[in-house]
């Protein structure tokens, strides 16, 4: 390689790396300050989103054993016992191949919040209700205090 063009190849790579000027090291500030207030928002509200996903879910199976039980009883429980039916054991009479009360659910779990889940029958949605009144625990709201429920 000759002289000549070890000279230019030198003034290439030199030429290549300037320096960043003011304007854009703040441009790049400015995107950065732009994109974190773009993203962090997202990632602090997902476990508020997570909790509502969570009863959502408590909420389906809590119809699920609902089903079972009016499949075998060929009613929905009434407002009073409500949930209860579905974990304790009464002394009704045992039809053979069906399953006895309490047999349903393990547990009843509270909604995210600490919550009992709440039981209306007759529902206003629907036949029955399964809901939650979110974070606030208070019936309406909005975002985490809105309502969470079978009807959704």
């Amino acid at each position: 390689m000759d002289s000549n063009h070890r000279a230019k190849i030198e003034r290439l790579w030199s030429h290549g790396r300037r320096r960043l000027t003011l304007v854009e090291i703040v441009a790049v500030i400015a995107t950065l300050v732009i994109l974190t207030g773009l993203i962090v928002p997202k990632i602090m509200s997902g476990p508020d989103e997570a909790k509502r996903v969570i009863a959502k879910q408590d909420i389906g199976t809590i119809m699920q054993a609902l089903e079972l039980y009016r499949r075998d009883h060929g009613r929905y429980p009434t407002q009073e016992p409500g949930l209860r039916v579905l974990i304790e054991r009464s002394d009704t009479a045992i039809v053979p191949n069906m399953r006895r009360d309490g047999d349903y659910l393990k547990r009843l779990p509270n909604d995210p919040w600490g919550n009992a889940y709440q039981y209306r029958n007759p529902g206003v949605h629907g036949e029955i209700d399964v809901f939650s009144y979110g974070a606030d625990g208070k019936r309406g709201g909005e975002r985490d205090d809105a309502d969470v429920g079978s009807w959704e």
